[in-house]
């Protein structure tokens, strides 16, 4: 009975969102030159990063099931112009911003405070990675040369303005648009000061998507050179973010250094590089999805995805483990609220780190209660919603929110045996 139930909701939720493209790909406006997607909702005339990339990733595992034939060509079209819309407010230094807003004001908001002279956060590690995305579903990398510069100047910006010498990490300049606006981690700590591991383990896939698009076009030493920053990468996560003790991930603190004063501390100074922040947040799971973690981390780390008392829900997992004491489930837009509410991107990721690590049955577990959280909300609202309650699966707000939510169904579609959209070569190892 469970089962047929879970695949009634799969098809009304696979109608739904077909049903709904249209109204998350937007044509061009103002400074937005040219097509893009937006998550739905609220979400009206903005260009966003991840965000983006994951509404591509469930849209181009949908793109052959739709009747009618100009529907795949036309996501297509919106998946390269988000690119597009990226690289064409690319500064000079390389910084290219996270979010591009239509408003009252000539360029993306985050540029102008960027030219200004005040650092702001930078697109996230998903650029490499949307481009792969959509190339490898269309069999077509050619597009994407126009951009290798760009690209170039986009990794050399990360370089010289977000990674610490010290601990070899890249770090969140503040907590303005870090994804998980409110993970604690970041939210309202010093600037330049938290190596998150949300950034870092997605920077190992977005480095290894740049030089999967170098080695499309012979640039073979650029290639070698971000899998050498890559590997470093690694070896500086599990060196720093990985707690021996409590068997977790954790994001960093690297504001460390010894403070003298007069003629004190003149002795053995901080020789450590960074102190945990031991907060037990969804993306320490990360790692398990970028494959950065070893099968004996992988072990320890899947206890906790199903401990009802940190992270186990009836709905998938917490974004925050319920025994923190910032657990909370307000209604918040601004920041948006990832203090425990369930967020369907955070349920996908895990998912398919399960199965990157043998897990399936585990795998099989966490679809099934997304597939109930989705399914009751369609069944009772119309509608899909942006987070959801993790102990009745309620919705929390912003109805019509499609974006990440279509993940559900490339869930489906893994463990069926379908490859997963995401860079395929960090699968085939």
């Amino acid at each position: 009975m469970e089962d047929k139930r879970t695949e009634q909701y799969r098809q009304e939720l696979k109608k739904f969102v077909m049903s709904h493209t249209e109204d998350v790909l937007k044509n061009p406006r103002s400074f937005i030159r040219y097509p893009f997607i937006d998550p739905g909702s609220v979400y009206d005339g903005n260009v966003w990063d991840w965000d983006t990339y994951w509404s591509v990733y469930g849209f181009l595992n949908l793109a052959d099931s739709y009747e009618n034939p100009s529907v795949k060509p036309r996501i297509i079209e919106h998946a390269q112009g988000n690119i597009r819309n990226f690289f064409d407010h690319q500064l000079e230094d390389g910084y290219i911003p996270m979010m591009i807003e239509v408003a009252d004001w000539p360029e993306p908001y985050l540029n102008m405070r960027h030219k200004e002279g005040k650092i702001m956060n930078m697109h996230k590690p998903f650029l490499c990675s949307q481009m792969c995305l959509i190339s490898d579903y269309t069999g077509d990398y050619s597009w994407t040369e126009d951009f290798l510069p760009g690209v170039a100047k986009y990794f050399d910006c990360y370089d010289h303005y977000y990674f610490h010498e010290n601990s070899g990490l890249y770090v969140w300049q503040d907590d303005i648009m870090i994804g998980m606006d409110n993970d604690p981690a970041t939210f309202g700590r010093p600037p330049f000061s938290t190596a998150n591991i949300y950034l870092n383990s997605f920077m190992c896939v977005e480095l290894e998507a740049g030089a999967k698009l170098y080695r499309q076009f012979g640039k073979e030493e650029e290639a070698k050179k971000l899998l050498g920053k890559r590997d470093a990468l690694i070896t500086a996560i599990q060196q720093e973010c990985w707690d021996k003790r409590d068997r977790f991930f954790y994001s960093v603190d690297v504001d460390i250094k010894t403070r003298k004063y007069d003629w004190f501390h003149q002795g053995l100074g901080v020789f450590w590089k960074t102190l945990p922040i031991k907060i037990r947040v969804w993306s320490g799971f990360i790692p398990m999805y970028a494959e950065i973690a070893t099968k004996e981390q992988a072990a320890d780390m899947v206890k906790h995805i199903f401990d009802p008392d940190t992270f186990g829900s009836d709905f998938g997992l917490t974004t925050l483990s319920k025994d923190e004491k910032m657990f909370d489930l307000s209604v918040t837009n601004n920041p948006s609220n990832w203090l425990g509410p369930i967020w369907l991107v955070a349920n996908y990721v895990v998912f398919r780190g399960l199965l990157n690590y043998g897990y399936r049955m585990e795998a099989e577990i966490m679809y099934k209660r997304t597939m109930r959280l989705l399914g009751d909300d369609l069944e009772k609202t119309g509608s899909l919603h942006e987070y959801y309650n993790p102990f009745n699966g309620k919705p929390i707000m912003n109805g019509g929110f499609i974006n990440w939510n279509i993940l559900a169904l490339n869930m489906a579609d893994e463990l069926a045996g379908k490859k997963p959209m995401c860079l395929q070569s960090l699968y085939e190892k």
